[in-house]
């Protein structure tokens, strides 16, 4: 079974329209399920937020080169997750789509994840976690990243962080009705192709 199978047998599968590049060094996954997205587009964008980090925290990319080893872009029901089991980042399709938003929201989504990576990779077991202590490990590695960017480009970053640090635990680190989530996502999804 290929690692791509393997993935998609975790998250209860994803299709077979998988291409596969590689962004600084990374190999890269994109299952691009959606013909108003050009794929081009979100890996220039990956690329771009994965600079972001590089340059303004590089000590956190190098964490991200030692403790992620590829990247997955698909339509899934949240902005990324990282899956232990095969060290992948998964950063969403429409997300990395959004034109919107500048690099730095993606980048800290990316470097969020990355930080759940480093916990898995220092030993703390994924079954008995204190998701919300980890899950403010990870928006304060987001506020510091906000705040090392230029203020016009760190602010919704920042602001973002913020709010989450300010949440008790139920609600910083959430139970999730996935298949309610992927409900909705099929939702939207079925809108947007039926747009001229």
């Amino acid at each position: 079974m290929s690692l791509l199978d393997r993935v998609r047998t975790l998250l209860g599968g994803a299709g077979d329209s998988a291409e596969l590049f590689s962004v600084r060094g990374f190999p890269v996954t994109v299952e691009n399920t959606r013909p108003d997205i050009e794929t081009s587009a979100v890996v220039r964008r990956l690329d771009e937020a994965l600079a972001l980090i590089a340059t303004c925290q590089p000590w956190r990319f190098a964490h991200l080169v030692r403790d992620v080893e590829r990247f997955w872009i698909v339509r899934y029901p949240c902005r990324g997750a990282y899956f232990p089991d095969t060290r992948t980042c998964m950063t969403e399709l429409t997300f990395l789509a959004r034109t919107d938003i500048t690099a730095a929201p993606v980048a800290s989504s990316i470097l969020h994840e990355g930080m759940h990576a480093r916990v898995h990779a220092m030993g703390v077991s994924p079954v008995d976690r204190d998701m919300a202590h980890e899950e403010r490990i990870c928006r304060r590695a987001e506020l510091a990243f906000g705040l090392s960017l230029p203020l016009d480009l760190g602010r919704p970053v920042i602001e973002r962080a913020e709010a989450s640090l300010r949440l008790g635990d139920a609600e910083v680190a959430p139970a999730i009705d996935w298949s309610e989530a992927r409900r909705r996502q099929d939702e939207v999804d079925s809108a947007a192709r039926q747009r001229p």
